[in-house]
């Protein structure tokens, strides 16, 4: 288990946490007396390839914010097989719904890239929640953000076709950098492997590569490795099983 209050980054000063988080939803409009407050005794982090943050069952004492890299949030099966839960991106908090609710972790935490990661403990968090109750409103909308996504995934995993959930991932994928050209061609990048993106969509690598095939047999979209070319987004977003 990677603890942050043990294995936080050295550093010869302590870093900008204002600008740092600026572009956070969440501290979005608190001056910087307020920032210095909630960061007080904050944990700048690290983790790289493969390292584990906090494990299933472990006690949550605080929320973590991703400032950089890839975050998996997975369990293990009955049958030993692992099932990512979720892939937490840039921006993204992870840990504060357990941290409310005073739970231990009920998945574990694995860095897929090297990664940046900030740590906030639950004492500096309700601190501020009292003095500032707009705080909590801001917590509250993220954590509905992602339910509702959540909600989609299992609308998915129940009720669509193994093609439509991987055509569903293709055009959430689609970023700001590589949105459709005049043409409606993009370009998007797999920036975690295949098998995870297969364990994320409840299918096996075998059924995810199978797809992927059939999609380019159809001419929907071209594979080179991780990189995907989408010739017309509008074909992939109409097609139908």
């Amino acid at each position: 288990m990677l603890l942050p209050l043990e294995r936080s980054v050295a550093k010869k000063s302590k870093p900008d946490y204002k600008a740092l988080l600026a572009g956070q939803p969440l501290f979005s409009g608190l001056s910087s007396e307020e920032v210095a407050r909630i960061t007080q005794n904050v944990r700048e982090f690290r983790p790289q390839k493969g390292e584990i943050l906090f494990n299933k069952g472990d006690e949550c004492r605080g929320m973590h914010i991703l400032l950089s890299g890839l975050i998996k949030l997975f369990f293990i099966s009955p049958r030993g097989q692992e099932k990512v839960a979720e892939i937490i991106h840039p921006g993204q908090m992870f840990g504060e719904a357990l941290m409310f609710l005073e739970r231990p972790y009920i998945v574990t935490s694995q860095a897929l890239v090297d990664s940046w990661v900030l740590y906030f403990p639950k004492s500096a968090i309700f601190d501020e929640l009292e003095r500032r109750p707009e705080l909590a409103r801001k917590m509250l909308a993220s954590l509905s953000v992602r339910m509702h996504q959540l909600i989609s995934d299992i609308e998915d995993f129940s009720l669509h076709s193994g093609k439509k959930r991987v055509i569903g991932y293709l055009l959430r994928e689609i970023s700001d950098e590589s949105l459709p050209t005049e043409n409606y061609a993009c370009t998007i990048h797999f920036s975690v492997s295949k098998n995870v993106i297969a364990s994320h969509l409840n299918m096996t690598q075998e059924h995810f590569s199978r797809i992927l095939h059939e999609l380019m047999n159809l001419g929907l979209i071209v594979v080179h490795g991780r990189e995907i070319r989408i010739p017309d987004i509008r074909r992939l977003q109409q097609y139908e099983d």
